[in-house]
């Protein structure tokens, strides 16, 4: 191996590090505790080496968002893949979406409540976010209905999910009922 090569390896494994750490203090104490010079004595480099990495908090919520995106596409793929039939597929993916917010709260805020310069829904939208959305569309197109777009469909169906997250996880909504809003968000949007 080169040094080169052994200089990248390390390269790559400070930055694994620094993302889990941010990670794991963010899923346990919120986004608020992470900051740079708590992570730095954390993974125990020196603040130079962590803004050698990212310039700031808002590039490690940007990566943590992409890392998540992944996650999350990874999941709903298996869970969709797993289903037989096309009402257990959509049921599958919804259970998925939900299971990975509320096991994944600060990941899921980077994904979607905190600003980490990601661009969503344009051209230059990072290729794991893209994934993302994709995931929900190839397993949602053949439910949508005669006339309506699959894109739009999907768009629709994840803005309902994003709500019972959101609102399961805010305590707004009683979580007894969890599976009878899953049932009726499946029954009600698509279409078998």
């Amino acid at each position: 191996m080169s040094v080169q090569e052994r200089k990248e390896r390390e390269r790559a494994n400070r930055e694994r590090l620094i993302l889990a750490t941010a990670r794991e203090l963010a899923e346990q104490q919120g986004w608020d505790a992470v900051t740079t010079r708590r992570l730095a004595e954390r993974i125990e480099y020196s603040q130079p080496v962590l803004y050698s990495h990212f310039r700031g908090k808002r590039e490690i919520i940007g990566a943590v968002a992409l890392q998540g995106a992944t996650e999350l596409a990874t999941a709903l793929r298996a869970a969709a893949a797993a289903a037989a039939g096309p009402r257990a597929r959509v049921t599958a993916l919804a259970r998925a979406y939900l299971d990975f917010a509320a096991r994944h709260p600060a990941v899921y805020d980077t994904m979607f409540q905190l600003d980490g310069g990601l661009a969503f829904a344009q051209d230059d939208t990072p290729e794991p976010l893209k994934e993302g959305f994709a995931a929900l569309l190839e397993n949602l197109s053949d439910v949508a209905g005669d006339g309506v777009h699959p894109g739009l469909f999907t768009e629709v169906f994840w803005a309902a999910l994003h709500g019972l997250a959101t609102l399961t996880r805010a305590g707004r909504l009683p979580p007894e009922d969890a599976e009878r809003r899953t049932e009726l968000l499946v029954d009600r949007l698509a279409v078998f």
